[in-house]
């Protein structure tokens, strides 16, 4: 039986959560903890994921992220992936290090958004490892207080949450947390949470505008369309020839328009790698190095990025129209 869809709105807030295989402590040893965070951090930084909370316990882990116009699959996909890689690699072993794909519950309103960080940042105290949140140290609320430097959450965002100045909003964000302390739900697993019993997730339809719980407007509309008329449309817009595209040449402004198109067609208008390769008459290993090549570039280079949601904006003012 195939998998459902993953539900995705972009801007809108996700609680995601895994567990490793086998119940397996491998976030105990520090090192590795601290790798996953790492490679988390990079993820997020690079695809737009805002993270509001977080918390990594030895055998699984929990996010408050925004969306950002990379569907999350991609990006949380891709930091398990590495880390799983990684661990096998350093203790020589196989298999899948992850109990499943990952799990994400959009969240819908303040008060499942409160509980939510609450949820996250408590969730070592309610396993009984410490007293007080600021005591365990894989968890974004040390962050929030600004007693420790930026890791993962975006303190700025998450607190805009509880308040409108720093001073104010800490307040609040710790009255929230002695106020759920006390929650009956706090010691539940996600299934058995509020936010994950309340009204079932349903497919988005993306041209109906939906307000995100941060009050942020509502993501673009990507039509889904095939790797030809992503190749086509984009190569038009960059002014260059599709047979240039195709073509063996290594002209640098050329193959710099190669690694914007496969960047943006895979992360942002799921197109499959393997469909923009045949599209390109190229393998998909090669497409999938553009690809990371692309996403490289604009993380670096500020007129690059300018170019890559250029393209991006002018594509789904194009697209649209065709519909």
């Amino acid at each position: 039986m195939p998998r459902q869809p993953r539900v995705f709105v972009e801007g809108a807030v996700f609680h995601v959560y895994n567990r490793l295989a086998r119940g397996a402590d491998v976030f105990a040893a520090e090192d590795e903890a601290e790798r996953f965070v790492d490679l988390m951090q990079r993820a997020c930084t690079r695809d737009g994921v805002v993270v509001l909370a977080w918390c990594v316990m030895s055998n699984h882990y929990h996010l408050a992220v925004r969306s950002g116009p990379v569907p999350l699959a991609r990006t949380i996909g891709s930091a398990q992936a590495r880390f799983g890689l990684g661990y096998n690699r350093r203790c020589r072993s196989s298999g899948p290090l992850w109990q499943s794909r990952y799990k994400a519950k959009l969240v819908r309103g303040e008060q499942q958004l409160f509980r939510l960080v609450s949820y996250i940042h408590l969730n070592a105290v309610a396993a009984g490892l410490v007293t007080d949140p600021a005591a365990y140290p894989y968890t974004g609320h040390r962050e929030l207080l600004g007693v420790e430097p930026r890791r993962l959450v975006d303190a700025e965002a998450a607190l805009s949450l509880f308040g409108t100045t720093a001073r104010a909003a800490r307040r609040s964000y710790l009255a929230t947390l002695r106020r759920e302390r006390a929650a009956d739900w706090l010691a539940a697993q996600p299934g058995r949470l509020p936010w994950w019993q309340a009204e079932p997730d349903r497919p988005v339809v993306a041209s109906v505008p939906l307000l995100d719980p941060l009050r942020r407007s509502p993501g673009l509309d990507r039509p889904r369309v095939s790797a030809e008329v992503f190749l086509q449309r984009a190569s038009k817009r960059l002014g260059v020839g599709l047979e240039r595209l195709r073509g063996p040449g290594q002209d640098r402004d050329v193959s710099i328009q190669r690694y914007l198109i496969a960047a943006l067609a895979v992360e942002r208008w799921r197109v499959r790698t393997k469909a923009l390769g045949d599209a390109l008459e190229r393998r998909a290993d090669v497409v999938t190095r553009w690809c990371r090549l692309g996403a490289e570039m604009r993380q670096h280079d500020e007129l690059i990025r300018q170019r890559y949601e250029d393209l991006d904006r002018a594509l789904i003012g194009d697209l649209a129209a065709d519909r």
